[in-house]
């Protein structure tokens, strides 16, 4: 479970990104997406145009909560790959598995995912895999280990107890809640996954550095 200086630094981060981070951000941004003080509602100055290329970059890399290393190290990936660069980036971190936990519904948030994952719940085609950014491929089974299956977490995810934080199962993957079962069914497609960002400005900031 996060704690509290965890909720508020995402509260604090969703109002700097202008997206919600946690369904407990969404609430917050909800009641007041402007900063508390007397500050406030004032209207901020013009971002130059490194400063939004900079925040386009970290929205789409708190999205996956993920380090800046992991980011650069994905985009020159992405840059390696046909096709375009942006695209290629989102697609490759939504491959992830602790993305792909979360898109299932098996986790509330992407830090409980990424928690399920480390603690060695999850399962891909029948192996335990613990490292959160475990690149699925098209075909693979995610699933929940068969001990962890009875347990409360595992249990309000099984009946759907998330659905009402997450957006609709994507199309690149299928997925049979009640059983705990998801599988990637082919490479995602930008247009489909459902993060915040224009990947284009987050790769004009990586070409310029």
């Amino acid at each position: 479970m996060p704690t509290k200086s965890q909720d508020r630094r995402k509260v604090r981060l969703s109002r700097a990104l202008g997206i919600p981070l946690t369904p407990k951000a969404a609430k917050y941004l909800e009641k007041r997406p402007y900063a508390p003080g007397e500050h406030g509602r004032t209207k901020r100055k013009q971002d130059s145009d490194y400063a939004v290329r900079l925040r386009e970059k970290q929205r789409l890399r708190e999205q996956y909560g993920i380090r800046e290393k992991q980011m650069r190290n994905t985009f020159n990936e992405a840059r390696r790959t046909q096709g375009l660069t942006g695209e290629n980036l989102v697609e490759l971190l939504e491959m992830r598995l602790d993305a792909l936990v979360l898109r299932a519904g098996f986790a509330r948030t992407t830090a409980q995912a990424r928690q399920l994952v480390v603690h060695r719940h999850i399962l891909v085609d029948g192996q335990t895999v613990d490292r959160p950014s475990f690149r699925v491929k098209p075909g693979q089974l995610i699933h929940v280990k068969a001990k962890s299956e009875g347990t409360e977490p595992f249990q309000v995810a099984a009946a759907g107890g998330h659905a009402d934080v997450l957006p609709p199962v994507p199309g690149y993957l299928e997925v049979e809640l009640d059983k705990l079962h998801a599988t990637l069914l082919r490479r995602p497609k930008r247009a489909e996954v459902p993060v915040t960002g224009d990947v284009q400005l987050v790769v004009e900031y990586y070409a310029a550095r």
